[in-house]
């Protein structure tokens, strides 16, 4: 492992090639990464900004991994921040390089909302997804046919070709837990979720049937929140998403009707992992829940 000078470890690039992260992981740890050397220094963001011909507020998105780096501006903060070792700035610039490469959900453009693409490059690079659902079995649990129901649902005015690109999205996004060391799933459904029909019968049952058999996946734990649990507060959706990195800080994504909203400050994300804590204790454990499912398959 590498070190900077301000005494921080660099970021690792085979441990992140290994993890298949994609860019935006990448350009979240350029950007803390850029902090880090810029408080050390002692600059303040408009210096920064000045120094690259830009504002305060492109140093800022810098350094949240919003935006894609240039490399020219990249060599002008390292050298404003006093990075003169070639090793350690070679090191940050391929790094910045990797960032800038399109992860494979930009062929899906089209079809994705802008305020939705951040959350697919967070979620390739995760290693612990936590989440909530009241509505709908959660897109990584989802068969085919309940995907093509949901976004019909929500779309019915789509053409059959936008929903079925919608529909491989989904299903590309859930080749994580196929990976050789797959993140950890952990999702607690509401009662509600599973007993709303979405589609025909047939996609009902076939939804049940395979949420039984991802449950019983080790990478997968999943729980069922019952009517007789109450109304949570709060209400939902709720995703929290944790990383392997050390310099990556959690992220709590909540998806509204046209946005969403990305949360990553220490003090707003604990009354999050609270919320999802206090969930967990309050849902059937994962064997229950699985076994409440087989009832509902054999209920008909």
């Amino acid at each position: 492992m590498r070190v900077d000078r301000a005494g921080t470890d660099l970021p690792d690039v085979s441990g992140l090639a290994n993890q298949q992260a994609g860019p935006t992981i990448l350009r979240v740890l350029v950007g803390a990464h850029l902090r880090r050397l810029r408080e050390a220094s002692g600059i303040s963001r408009e210096k920064a900004g000045y120094a690259i011909r830009g504002s305060h507020s492109k140093i800022s998105r810098l350094e949240l991994g919003r935006s894609s780096f240039k490399l020219r501006d990249i060599a002008d903060l390292l050298s404003l921040y006093g990075i003169r070792d070639e090793a350690e700035r070679t090191w940050i610039l391929e790094l910045a390089e990797q960032s800038n490469a399109p992860g494979w959900w930009d062929e899906y453009r089209d079809v994705t909302p802008e305020w939705f693409e951040p959350y697919l490059g967070l979620e390739q690079g995760a290693a612990v997804i936590r989440g909530y659902d009241v509505q709908f079995v959660p897109g990584l649990l989802q068969t085919e046919q309940y995907a093509r129901s949901v976004i019909r649902l929500g779309h019915p005015e789509l053409p059959t070709e936008q929903v079925e690109r919608r529909v491989a999205l989904r299903l590309r996004r859930q080749r994580i837990l196929d990976r050789p060391v797959p993140p950890r799933l952990w999702m607690i459904v509401d009662e509600g979720a599973l007993r709303r029909r979405i589609g025909d019968e047939a996609t009902m049952r076939g939804q049940l049937e395979h949420l039984t058999l991802m449950a019983r996946l080790p990478q997968v734990t999943l729980q069922v929140l019952p009517f007789t649990a109450g109304h949570p507060l709060g209400g939902g959706p709720v995703t929290l998403l944790r990383f392997a990195e050390d310099e990556l800080d959690d992220v709590v994504y909540l998806e509204q009707l046209a946005h969403a909203i990305y949360v990553n400050k220490p003090a707003e994300l604990a009354p999050y992992w609270h919320f999802m804590n206090q969930l967990g204790v309050r849902a059937l454990p994962p064997d229950e829940s699985v076994e409440m499912i087989e009832r509902m398959l054999a209920e008909g």
